[in-house]
């Protein structure tokens, strides 16, 4: 063999030997880097997951099959919980636990609770119990992520609450709304609890800040919410009414349409309240008129809110004194 050919082949060796020896440099960073950040990719794929189960577009709010998803929630809020163990310092994943432990304490807890009320109180109570529990878990949940946010938030809302939600920004919009709806739901569930009642003004100063700061968010959530605070406010029952009216119809305007909670949320707080049946049936049966699949990100929520529909609608007997049974 040539000698040119012999330099080449031994300088193509050289290199493929230093290629190999960086090539064992390289994974032996990556091997040290893994090493040294394992905590920090077990909180990227914590941060990762949470994102994907939280928010508009997650798995769970545009599914079609309610049961199903009760029955695969439990895990996931478990999952929930332990990837705020491995990264605590993570707001959004704690957003991503309150809204999902709020949300199943209503759809398949409280609901449920409402449903057997006739037939089973004792059975109805304990299970209103166990949404206060869920719905304050959630609130906690809410609380820490603003606390990340702004620390010493949870102290200041405590002793000052409009004073303290002054520090909140728009991109704390969700945190308050979510914050506010578990701590509200509980106290509406807590009449044996007075310490938990006395909490309200802190939730109230959360969503007044929320609806300051951007009232369009959720489009529309912000106002569905505020029907029935509206109505559970001091003060002259014509008044109530009123403020609970401008927010349900802001709700259906920002919604399109297309989302069911203002018709039911109107319909079970106002119309019961003025015992107006035809108010009452009409709001239901637009709730029912909704087509889920037009809007997929809100499909859930849409289920749910038509299956509390049809029960309210087959309680009418129960909730107004005359009825017209003329009127199907």
């Amino acid at each position: 063999m040539a000698k040119p050919e012999l330099n080449r082949i031994a300088l193509g060796f050289r290199r493929g030997v230093g290629v190999i020896r960086r090539g064992r440099a390289l994974w032996g960073a990556l091997a040290l880097g893994l090493a040294v950040s394992g905590c920090s990719i077990k909180r990227y794929a914590a941060r990762q997951v949470a994102a994907g189960m939280g928010g508009e577009g997650n798995v769970f709010a545009s599914d079609d099959d309610p049961e199903l998803v009760r029955e695969a929630l439990p895990f996931a809020l478990k999952l929930l919980e332990s990837l705020v163990q491995i990264d605590p310092e993570a707001d959004r994943t704690q957003l991503a636990a309150c809204s999902g432990f709020a949300q199943y304490a209503y759809a398949f807890v409280q609901q449920e609770a409402d449903e057997l009320e006739t037939t089973n109180f004792e059975a109805a109570e304990a299970l209103r119990r166990r949404a206060r529990r869920l719905y304050l878990r959630a609130k906690g949940y809410g609380l820490r992520g603003l606390e990340l946010r702004h620390p010493g938030f949870a102290e200041r809302l405590a002793s000052e609450p409009e004073a303290a939600v002054r520090a909140l920004g728009e991109e704390d919009v969700p945190f308050a709304y979510l914050t506010a709806l578990s701590w509200a739901a509980a106290v509406s569930l807590a009449k044996d609890d007075p310490r938990l009642i006395g909490e309200l003004p802190q939730a109230e100063a959360l969503i007044d800040r929320a609806l300051e700061l951007d009232e369009t968010w959720g489009r529309g959530a912000l106002h569905t919410f505020m029907i029935q605070l509206a109505m559970a406010q001091p003060g002259p029952e014509e008044q109530r009414v009123a403020e609970a009216r401008k927010h349900f119809l802001r709700a259906a305007l920002l919604s399109k349409g297309l989302d069911a909670s203002p018709y039911v949320a109107f319909a079970e707080a106002v119309a019961v309240q003025e015992q107006d049946l035809e108010l009452f049936r009409s709001l239901l049966r637009q709730a029912l008129a909704i087509d889920p699949d037009l809007h997929p990100s809100n499909r859930l929520l849409n289920l749910v809110m038509q299956r509390r529909a049809r029960w309210l609608l087959a309680r009418t007997d129960e909730l107004f004194l005359i009825l017209d049974k003329t009127v199907p």
